[in-house]
Formats: C-alpha cells, sequence, structure tokens
C-alpha cells in the first residue's frame, strides 16, 4: 500500500522557521516528481516546491529564497525547510508523488499557521 505520511506543522509566529517531513513508501519515492503543496480556505491547492529524481526543484516565486525542499534517500524522505514565514503562508501543506507512469499520490495534509 502506498503512503505518504506528513509530520512538522504547527503554530509558529511571523519570521519563525518549521520543517515538514514527509515519507514516502519505497515503492514510489524517485520514481517521478516529490513535492510540496499548499491550500489555504477559499483558494485552489498551489505548488509549493518539488523536487525529482535528479534533484531538479522548482519553487514558487512566493517562497523563494526562504523555503527550501530536500530529500533523503535511506530515510525515503522528503522535507521542506520553511523560514521566515509570513501570515500568508498559513495553509494547509500537501505532500505529493507524481509518478513517471502517471500515477498521482497525496499525503493526508498537515497545518501550518502562521500568527502576524
Amino acid at each position: 500500500q502506498v503512503q505518504l505520511v506528513e509530520s512538522g506543522g504547527g503554530l509558529v509566529q511571523a519570521g519563525g522557521s518549521l520543517r515538514l517531513s514527509c515519507t514516502i513508501s519505497g515503492s514510489i519515492f524517485n520514481r517521478g516528481v516529490m513535492g510540496w503543496y499548499r491550500q489555504a480556505p477559499g483558494n485552489q491547492r498551489d505548488m509549493v516546491a518539488t523536487i525529482t529524481n535528479s534533484g531538479r526543484i522548482t519553487y514558487a516565486d512566493s517562497v523563494k529564497g526562504r523555503f527550501t525542499i530536500s530529500r533523503d534517500d535511506a530515510k525515503t524522505t522528503v522535507y521542506l525547510q520553511m523560514n521566515s514565514l509570513k501570515s500568508e503562508d498559513t495553509a494547509v501543506y500537501y505532500c505529493s508523488v507524481n509518478t513517471w507512469i502517471g500515477g498521482n499520490y497525496w499525503g493526508q495534509g498537515t497545518q501550518v499557521t502562521v500568527s502576524s
């Protein structure tokens, strides 16, 4: 069974930091594009950062210079280090894997709340 298990969300003051973790089933880890998306109430789900098995990384313009995506192959885990958090970063953050063969998988989501 494919699983994406997220952790690390919470409440933080503006300017603070959080690190999200997503442990991914080995069967799909590094088998496509792995990444983080977020969805605020009333908004669509937007890409935050993605990383491929070759290490190609993409960031949304709104988080460039503040967020860093990385992966630990031994732990089959993808991380999102979030620094200099702003109130507009408040959202539910979802881990995602889009495999090269067309599979699309999502985690359960973790809430990030930034207080101003």
